[in-house]
């Protein structure tokens, strides 16, 4: 099975879950998406209607970190913690990869001072060792 079909089922499976799902649960499911290690697009997810009814809910937390794995980065989510629940290490992975993404797409060239900065590197080699390990599967 290619990415783009592996990619497809996975929404499509997380879509059908969280149409069936409500409050808490779909809260859950919201986690469940955005730590898979497999899954990269969101929008879907974000566009089924009883996501959008956690607006104002005890679960809007969840609303936010899910809008921000469709339109955020990690520093967005570094510089507005407050609006968004801790992030669990399989979704800081997540967002730092899509923090990649993101830049890979509006830029040619990725400095390594601004890669480093985004994700909220230190050093060279450890930025060198998350783009090998993490980013290039």
């Amino acid at each position: 099975m290619d990415i783009e079909q592996r990619q497809a089922e996975l929404i499509d499976q997380f879509v059908r879950q969280a149409s069936a799902l409500e409050g808490s649960a779909l809260a859950s499911l919201i986690v469940d998406a955005t730590s898979h290690p497999y899954l990269f697009a969101f929008s879907e997810i974000l566009a089924v209607p009883s996501v959008s009814e956690l607006e104002g809910t005890d679960n809007s937390l969840y609303l936010n970190v899910l809008r921000l794995f469709v339109h955020g980065t990690w520093s967005d989510y570094k510089g507005n913690a407050d609006h968004f629940l801790q992030l669990v290490p399989d979704q800081i992975l997540k967002l730092k990869q899509l923090t990649v993404l993101t830049l890979a797409e509006t830029n040619k060239v990725l400095p390594y001072d601004e890669l480093m900065q985004e994700l909220d590197v230190t050093n060279v080699r450890e930025l060198e060792d998350f783009l090998i390990n993490e980013c290039m599967e």
